[in-house]
């Protein structure tokens, strides 16, 4: 007699680990394939820059690795690191933040994920500006707290509803959180409405969670830390990484800066999910935090020609209305002229073009009808994407 087979079940937990829009994701992962077998595709999908990481980086690394630096190390991350992400903090808040502010982890998902764990529960409501990157619903989900989604419209240029965002407080909101700049619109904060979220958060006793991954790919105006406001650095904690500005999206460092207190409580996180960092990898970062100025300055110039770039050419387009970033790697268009649902614009696109975008509508409501296209590619690429863009909407 045959054994009967029993479907095993997993805990409730997992189902929390998804999000809305996360079919706008299979994009990428079919216009990767294709890129793999030598297809003509260009893919704008995903926000990883096409520059090689600097060779001073690899070159720490390697020397790490040679002299021995295989082994454990510290949970919060080692000193020398912790040290550079400190004066980095300190210069975009205006204050001097000590590295026991200063926790190293996994990448700025693995930071944020860490830093929800650490603040928030069961019952708890967290307010999060909406579009926001995709992620941060099941990081907060996985606490058991609930997201409240604060629309930013796209009307005003998907900038912060302050009215909205102080009429969504209840007695169970636990914190804010966004992304400045944010993805995937490319808004950048400024200095007054930075100062009203803060107003928000101390009047109301709240955690501030702000990502600022892509805080030195800023254009226009100077980029601030809501840290260093007054009564903001012991309710803010900063989450970043190396990823972006220096081209080590694969190195998977990052971190969290925030009270003492918290860096307590995300070390114990460390203990049972990473174990500390690689210390190789934190000598990479830390090389490339102490000498990358000229690398990050030149990435800046390059980004932002490609998005002046792309502006000038997707202007030729029929009906696609442009949202100029502020900041970051990616430009959001509104397709709705061609067709109210972004994800089936983005499929058809890509079948007749080969260039492969996001619906922008898989960060949230706000969003829905536009799609957001990555920078991130040479400006030969980027150009013939643009021009495959124009002549699909004529």
């Amino acid at each position: 007699m045959a054994a009967t087979v029993r479907q095993m079940r997993f805990a409730p937990f997992v189902d929390l680990l998804g999000g809305e829009g996360a079919e706008a994701w299979d994009i990428l992962t079919a216009s990767r394939d294709a890129q793999a077998r030598g297809e003509d595709v260009i893919v704008l999908s995903i926000g990883d820059p096409d520059f090689a990481t600097p060779d001073f980086v690899v070159d720490a690394a390697v020397d790490a690795l040679r002299n021995g630096d295989t082994h454990y190390t510290e949970l919060e991350g080692r000193p020398s690191l912790r040290e550079a992400i400190s004066k980095k903090i300190s210069a975009s808040a205006g204050i001097e933040i000590g590295i026991d502010y200063v926790t190293v982890l996994a990448g700025t998902q693995n930071a944020f994920y860490a830093a929800c764990r650490c603040l928030f529960g069961v019952g708890d409501e967290v307010l999060v500006l909406d579009p926001a990157y995709v992620t941060y619903e099941a990081a907060i989900a996985s606490t058991g707290a609930s997201q409240v989604r604060v629309e930013q419209p796209s009307s005003n240029g998907f900038r912060p509803d302050l009215t909205r965002l102080e009429e969504a407080i209840s007695p169970a909101t636990r914190g804010i959180v966004f992304s400045n700049p944010s993805n995937p619109t490319g808004v950048v904060l400024t200095e007054g409405e930075l100062a009203a979220i803060a107003d928000i958060a101390i009047k109301n006793d709240l955690w501030v969670v702000v990502d600022e991954v892509y805080s030195d790919l800023v254009y226009e105006r100077e980029h601030n830390s809501i840290a260093g406001f007054a009564g903001m650095l012991e309710r803010t904690v900063t989450v970043s990484s190396v990823s972006k500005s220096y081209a080590m999206t694969g190195w998977r460092c990052g971190w969290a800066v925030g009270p003492p207190e918290l860096g307590a409580h995300l070390s114990k996180m460390a203990l049972i999910n990473l174990y500390g960092l690689p210390g190789f990898v934190m000598e990479a970062a830390g090389a490339a935090l102490r000498n990358g100025d000229l690398e990050v300055e030149a990435a800046r110039r390059t980004y932002r020609r490609r998005r002046d770039m792309l502006v000038e050419e997707l202007e030729k387009g029929a009906d696609i209305p442009l949202l100029t970033p502020e900041g970051g790697m990616f430009l959001m268009a509104d397709v709705r002229a061609h067709n109210a649902d972004a994800n089936s614009f983005a499929w058809d696109l890509y079948r007749k073009t080969g260039v492969s975008v996001l619906d922008a509508g898989a960060f949230g409501a706000p969003s829905r009808g536009w799609v957001r296209i990555s920078f991130g590619v040479d400006e030969n690429r980027l150009l013939d994407a643009a021009r495959r863009i124009v002549a699909y909407t004529r």
